[in-house]
């Protein structure tokens, strides 16, 4: 079969998880209108096997064409993408944004294709000038994805696609819309034409390494992304205390889970557990649905808040929380 990784990169906000999203069918990245929700990288694994050609009865010749004995057909082929979905590069201000950037541009080095998001031409900013300077420093086939492509007329997508080819230093250059799919079947189709015979990395039918206490942290951080306003959200990290499965008094499976929310200021605390906790309240029943819709078991979250003061700015709190001080 074809298998190799490929790098999602771009600025913050550009639809990064949604596409990667989008690809697998499934939800396995958290995804928000605030920029900068991603925080790790995260790869998600798209698998298409294709079925054996069946056949019945014996045939020496066939058999020796087919490298087996028996009557399975042809051996299967099919293609495995490892797609990694990386942090929005930005100027960061902090430790954990230094984390982030340098996971991101890391990346670059370790794919087999890079695709470039982008939903608008920022040539008089930085950031995609930097982004850019890296790319043409590296050898690897690079696809720029012109995001967005539903809210977007022609004219504008033209000059969008006259700025980037007028660079020379795209692969290839298509539109998409990550959030409905739109030009997602051609983008796989056109890594699949490029990527090697390689072997099968993962089994058939997983769509991510990531474990499932990572999993439902994200979930948790992706509801206080959503129920929170400003910069609150982004002073905010998860960390699972407990993931215990067992059984109800009914017998049923059930899933105990624990989590502590951790922000940088008392005044936060407050603010993200709402009048009368109903903030909270609210952040840990959308968690829960989603989780258990994830596990397909009963959950029970537990929610508790502390402040850290500063802690993206610790090496050690970062390090506690998943995240490598680079």
């Amino acid at each position: 079969m074809k298998s190799g990784f490929i790098g999602i990169i771009g600025r913050p906000n550009v639809g990064k998880s949604t596409l990667l999203n989008s690809i697998l069918g499934e939800k396995i990245a958290i995804t928000t209108d605030k920029p900068q929700t991603t925080r790790n990288v995260i790869r998600g694994i798209y698998t298409r096997v294709d079925e054996r050609a069946e056949r019945t009865g014996t045939d020496d010749v066939l058999d020796a064409f087919f490298g087996h004995s028996g009557g399975q057909g042809a051996p299967t082929k099919g293609v495995q993408m490892v797609f990694i979905d990386t942090p929005g590069i930005h100027k960061p201000r902090t430790k954990l944004g230094n984390y982030m950037t340098d996971s991101a541009l890391g990346t670059m080095k370790e794919v087999d294709v890079i695709l470039f998001l982008v939903d608008s031409i920022q040539e008089s900013g930085g950031g995609d000038r930097f982004i850019l300077e890296r790319l043409e420093s590296v050898n690897t086939p690079r696809f720029l994805l012109i995001n967005k492509t539903d809210t977007m007329d022609p004219e504008t997508f033209r000059k969008i696609y006259d700025y980037y080819d007028g660079l020379g230093i795209f692969t290839e250059i298509m539109g998409i819309s990550a959030l409905k799919g739109a030009g997602v079947d051609y983008l796989i189709s056109r890594l699949e034409a490029l990527l090697p015979e390689g072997p099968m990395y993962f089994p058939e039918g997983m769509v991510t390494d990531d474990p499932e206490r990572f999993v439902v942290s994200e979930i948790i951080r992706e509801k206080l992304l959503m129920y929170l306003n400003d910069e609150i959200p982004h002073g905010t990290a998860v960390e699972i205390e407990y993931f215990e499965n067992g059984t109800d008094r009914n017998g049923g499976e059930i899933a105990r889970i624990g989590a502590v929310i951790y922000c940088e200021k008392k005044s936060h605390k407050s603010i993200i557990i709402g009048r009368e906790g109903r903030k909270l309240k609210g952040v840990g029943k959308a968690a829960r649905q989603e989780i258990e819709d994830l596990l397909g078991v009963k959950v029970m979250l537990k929610l508790w808040v502390k402040v850290k003061e500063n802690w993206r700015d610790s090496g050690a709190a970062l390090s506690n929380f998943g995240y490598t001080e680079k």
